[in-house]
């Protein structure tokens, strides 16, 4: 069975990937954990420290051999504002209750719930429900160079393994 021990952020190589793993939002942050590939294989993601992955990252086999992350399509409202003052104004809301988001220029994807969408409508929000990838916004205290993967900051191109972060 292979290893990996290091990945690269997405977009930092142009090799194809010798297959893929669909993970769930709420899978994408590991350190140590048995992964079953698209094409029926298995490997042993072992990491020095935890990290959040993101849709189009890459796992490095210890072949050398690139494994891409996708992320798998959950069940999600899509929030619709008036405009971008509103889209503000309701992730705030959403903000202040802890809530996990990928909010874009005109709309925020956030997991389903019936009472949270009442609230969003309430509000003046356009609110439907959607099946789609999910890539909430990393925290604040998920900052660059701590092994959480996140992108900005980041060195894109180098390999990260467990002595160079």
């Amino acid at each position: 069975m292979q290893r990996v021990t290091s990945y690269l952020t997405a977009g930092t190589s142009s090799e194809f990937p010798v297959a893929t793993v669909i993970l769930a939002h709420d899978e994408r942050h590991l350190r140590r954990k048995l992964l079953h590939l698209d094409n029926g294989d298995m490997v042993m993601l072992d990491l020095k420290e935890p990290v959040l992955f993101a849709h189009g990252d890459r796992l490095v086999l210890d072949n050398g051999d690139l494994v891409e992350i996708h992320a798998a399509e959950e069940r999600l409202l899509s929030i619709l504002p008036r405009d971008p003052l509103h889209l503000v104004e309701l992730a705030w809301h959403l903000g202040n209750r802890h809530l996990q988001a990928q909010i874009e220029t005109g709309r925020i994807l956030i997991q389903r719930d019936h009472v949270i969408a009442a609230m969003l409508k309430g509000l003046g929000a356009e609110v439907s429900e959607v099946i789609e990838p999910f890539q909430p916004m990393r925290g604040a205290y998920h900052t660059p160079g701590h092994g959480h993967g996140a992108k900005s900051g980041h060195d894109h191109a180098a390999v990260h393994t467990p002595d160079a972060d």
